[in-house]
C-alpha cells in the first residue's frame, strides 16, 4: 500500500479508536474494527497485535466484543488453521446492536444499585430525624423517578423505531 494510503488508513483507526473511546468502551475496540474494516484481506489476531502493536489478550477481548456486536464475523481462510476476521459494513445494525448492549448492560447495573438503595429507603420510610438519611432517602425517591422516565424513553416507539432492523 502506497504512504499516502497508509497514512489515511491510520488516520481512520486512530479515529476509530477515538470515537470509541469517547462513548467509554475503550479505544482499542475501535482501533481493531477500522483496522480490519480498512484491510482487503480478512485478518488474524497476530495480525492485529502486530499493526495495531497491542496485546494478543487485547486483540482477542476487542474481537470478541465487535463479533457480539456484529460488526466483525470470522470467516474460513482455505489451508489456515488460524481465526480470520472481516468487517461487517452494516453500520446501522452495528450500532443498534451496540447501543443495546451497551444501554442495556449500563441500566441493569444502575437497577441493582438502585433496587439496594430502595431496601434502605423502605428501612426509613418516614421522614427520619437524622438529616442525612432523610437527605438519602429523599434522593434516592427521585432517582428512581428519574430511571422510570430513562426507562419509558428507552421503550418509547421512537426509538424502537431507530433501532428497528
Amino acid at each position: 500500500m502506497s504512504s499516502e494510503l497508509d497514512q489515511l488508513r491510520n488516520r481512520f483507526i486512530e479515529s476509530g479508536g477515538q470515537i470509541t473511546q469517547s462513548i467509554g468502551v475503550g479505544r482499542v475496540i475501535g482501533q481493531v474494527f477500522a483496522h480490519i474494516y480498512f484491510s482487503p484481506e480478512a485478518q488474524t489476531l497476530d495480525d492485529l497485535t502486530r499493526e495495531l502493536s497491542i496485546s494478543k489478550g487485547a486483540a482477542s477481548m476487542s474481537v470478541r466484543q465487535l463479533e457480539q456486536w456484529g460488526a466483525v464475523r470470522q470467516v474460513w481462510v482455505k489451508g489456515e488453521r488460524k481465526d480470520y476476521y472481516e468487517a461487517d459494513e452494516d453500520f446501522g445494525r452495528i450500532i443498534r446492536r451496540a447501543l443495546l448492549d451497551l444501554i442495556g448492560r449500563r441500566m441493569e447495573t444502575a437497577d441493582t444499585l438502585l433496587k439496594d438503595a430502595e431496601r434502605f429507603a423502605a428501612a426509613s420510610r418516614k421522614p427520619s430525624k437524622d438529616p442525612e438519611r432523610e437527605f438519602m432517602r429523599r434522593r434516592i425517591e427521585k432517582l428512581r423517578i428519574f430511571r422510570d422516565r430513562a426507562q419509558y424513553i428507552w421503550d418509547s416507539s421512537i426509538i424502537r423505531l431507530l433501532l428497528k432492523k
